[in-house]
């Protein structure tokens, strides 16, 4: 099997919504058993970004949020979107100030991930954050943000117990966890 050949045809395609944020088509399609059919697909406008904050003493940064899609509260790292054409780095400083008043030294890539990919086309970087300093958070407008320092540890068992759910964090933690597990992180 040709892992680069696409078994979809497309026949037509329909804008269904369009914000600043996303872009909803409907596709006509012709699927790879053959059979017409439909398929929707959301198309975003920028990277999603996360940034897992890690001080010295094993300390990360939790952000607590209500999230209006699940109708219920969520703790989960930083994260924004940044703007496609801007150094992702960039956007991750800025999320991360905003969010939580911290300023990191150090910045290492560590998961890049799509988030969706049977419904949208949304594609995040994830970033560790190390040698931090605290400064004065400036969230936006629309983000009422409770912020929580607690040991890297308790965030895990956090993940484990499926308290924290959000797609982003639970990787980012995950993959932490694995560094540490391995030498790659000291503190």
């Amino acid at each position: 099997m040709n892992e680069q050949h696409n078994p979809w045809q497309v026949l037509g395609a329909t804008e269904k919504y369009n914000n600043n944020w996303i872009q909803v088509t409907e596709y006509d399609v012709i699927n790879p058993s053959g059979g017409k059919g439909i398929y929707g697909k959301v198309h975003f406008k920028n990277l999603a970004i996360g940034v897992l904050p890690l001080d010295d003493e094993l300390n990360t940064y939790l952000v607590g949020q209500y999230r209006f899609p699940l109708n219920q509260y969520s703790w989960e790292m930083p994260e924004g979107g940044g703007a496609i054409g801007v150094e992702p780095v960039e956007s991750a400083k800025r999320e991360l100030l905003e969010e939580t008043g911290l300023v990191a030294a150090e910045w290492t890539p560590i998961v890049s991930m799509h988030l969706s990919n049977s419904v949208s086309d949304e594609y995040s970087l994830i970033f560790l954050a190390r040698k931090l300093e605290q400064r004065e958070a400036e969230p936006e407008e629309t983000e009422q943000l409770q912020i929580r320092k607690l040991p890297f540890e308790e965030a895990y068992r956090m993940v484990e117990a499926g308290i924290i759910t959000d797609a982003m964090t639970v990787a980012a933690i995950y993959k932490v966890k694995l560094m540490l597990t391995d030498g790659r992180i000291s503190s």
